[in-house]
């Protein structure tokens, strides 16, 4: 996001809401914060053509594919044609993001009792606050049950009333998708509009700050109580999650 809150766009539009990380999509049965795209083939269109994001259309970009000097041939490898269609170019980016697999933080190497591998005090200690504070929203190991929910943010100043936008239903008015935790160092700005922008303002959110909005979910009614040392070791425990060997798979970077 280089420094802004919400992601932008082509010529620097400024968008409402703050891109997800692009990371284990394949147990994912709904992509976007509201939920609006259910199949990952389809997923790639709505940035394309946004009018703030891309501003793009199909044609133009096949078009653009298809005078490539480098892309027919490489179509050709993938599905045995030099024809560049929709349905290949958005398998294509599809097969991609499956791709994009975070399995290998710390957690889960103590997950797996790999030799020498354990948390130390503090993010064993860490680790169980998150099973007794944390677990039902994020639940292991994706850290995210997929469900939508208020968790008490204000209400954004564009009024995205989020899930609502989808399903019209009143009960989800300023849902939003539970995001994963992996990679939380690196995932910054924090929620759907990208609102808090450390780890510690999060936890300063859900410990005092919970707004009794529409639909707030039940769970957080009373926040998330959290004492100093309990911010420490849950801290700890969610650096924990950090995956480094995949944020330097020179395959999902810029070459």
């Amino acid at each position: 996001h280089h420094g802004h809150s919400v992601s932008h766009g082509i010529l620097d539009r400024v968008g409402t809401r703050n891109s997800p990380p692009i990371m284990n999509l394949a147990w994912n049965s709904s992509f976007m914060w509201d939920g609006g795209i259910a199949d990952l083939d389809l997923q790639s269109i709505a940035p394309i053509t946004n009018h703030v994001e891309m501003d793009e259309t199909m044609a133009n970009v096949l078009n653009k594919l298809r005078n490539s000097p480098v892309y027919p041939g490489m179509f050709q490898k993938a599905f045995g044609t030099t024809e560049i269609n929709t349905s290949n170019f958005l398998k294509a980016l599809s097969q991609f993001m499956l791709m994009c697999v975070s399995s290998n933080s710390k957690y889960d190497s103590v997950m797996r009792q790999e030799p020498g591998k354990h948390f130390t005090e503090s993010e064993a200690t860490g680790y169980a606050l998150f099973k007794q504070k944390c677990n039902t929203c994020h639940r292991e190991p994706l850290f995210t049950d997929h469900s939508f929910r208020n968790n008490g943010i204000s209400v954004s100043s564009v009024n995205d009333e989020g899930r609502y936008g989808i399903t019209q239903n009143e009960a989800d008015r300023y849902r939003f998708k539970v995001p994963s935790l992996r990679n939380l160092s690196f995932t910054a700005p924090y929620m759907h509009d990208g609102r808090f922008l450390t780890i510690d303002a999060v936890l300063d959110h859900y410990n005092s700050q919970v707004q009794h909005t529409q639909n707030l979910d039940p769970l957080l009614q009373n926040g998330i109580p959290l004492s100093s040392s309990d911010r420490v070791n849950l801290t700890a425990f969610l650096l924990t999650l950090n995956d480094h060997s995949f944020l330097a798979d020179r395959r999902f970077s810029e070459q």
